[in-house]
């Protein structure tokens, strides 16, 4: 159970964080067509759902005037929404619950890396390369699906490309499909729902502070802010491909114990814009403890 502050005493630094993380989110809404009174109703039922599962009091079901105290809905809608069967649960495309696990084993596994652990370009076929082939690739993870359906796949989204060679190549920032909207909203739902719970979980100080951490610098050019994107996307693949490759042997060697599972996700991201010279005024107050540097949540 989470503690509540008084209703009357919101923080006003929060106020303008929030106005300022949820730009990005109505940027998207608007253009995709959904209307604040959608997300009116939407948000309506997910301060049902997490009022009812986060605040409960002795770990018992809250009531509906409980509820409606807690956060300001009408109890008529409380009824209504608490009736409603709501789902979160992911629905994982299947270029993406396959795909997954194929790019996993090509930027892990031994026979598929080079010397300095880069994927390797494949064949296309095992009669060219044997199992360390496309074909090969595809087979070691799923017999039910041919390659030439992934590989057309891969093709499509811009997972993967032919080289001069006409060998498979799968491209560095994989797996982030580079077309098809369905994939990339997965990646968006599950790597911002994740970023945003450890942010929270920092924030309510309540488990042991995730890792969180930035760096972030407003007196750079153009071309400087190129050059760091260039050094970021290199190193940050090379911690990835690292990360990925030490979960798939702690999890071959959970693979079979008799107890609870766990998830987790390590993530990278690089963001840069031109600094405006004319920011709105809840931004300005945001921004004045600023500092060049390292920034990042206290512990």
């Amino acid at each position: 159970m989470h503690g509540v502050r008084n209703n009357h005493s919101y923080s006003t630094a929060l106020i303008v964080a929030l106005r300022r993380i949820l730009r990005p989110f109505v940027k998207l809404m608007l253009a995709n067509g959904i209307t604040f009174p959608f997300l009116s109703e939407l948000l309506k039922g997910i301060f049902v759902e997490v009022a009812d599962s986060e605040f409960r009091i002795g770990g018992k079901s809250s009531t509906d005037s409980h509820l409606s105290l807690l956060t300001g809905i009408h109890r008529k809608d409380i009824k209504r929404l608490r009736t409603y069967v709501h789902s979160d649960a992911e629905t994982i495309p299947q270029a993406v619950s396959l795909g997954t696990r194929l790019v996993n084993l090509w930027t892990s596994d031994p026979r598929f890396v080079d010397e300095n652990n880069q994927p390797k370009p494949l064949p296309r076929f095992c009669k060219e390369g044997g199992e360390i082939s496309f074909e090969g690739l595809v087979a070691s993870v799923s017999c039910d699906i041919r390659s030439r359906v992934v590989l057309d796949e891969w093709l499509r989204l811009g997972v993967a490309h032919f080289n001069d060679s006409n060998q498979v190549c799968l491209n560095t920032a994989a797996f982030i499909p580079a077309n098809g909207f369905e994939e990339k909203v997965y990646y968006f739902s599950h790597n911002l729902h994740d970023h945003a719970a450890a942010a929270t979980s920092n924030l309510l100080g309540n488990n042991q502070p995730f890792l969180e951490r930035s760096v972030s610098y407003d007196g750079l050019s153009a071309d400087s802010v190129k050059n760091l994107a260039e050094i970021s996307g290199q190193q940050g693949m090379e911690t990835l491909l690292a990360i990925n490759k030490a979960a798939m042997e702690f999890e071959k060697n959970d693979n079979g114990k008799n107890e609870p599972q766990h998830r987790m996700t390590f993530g990278i991201y690089y963001y840069t814009e031109p600094v405006t010279p004319e920011e709105p005024a809840d931004d300005k107050a945001e921004n004045a403890p600023h500092a060049h540097g390292n920034r990042s949540l206290p512990e």
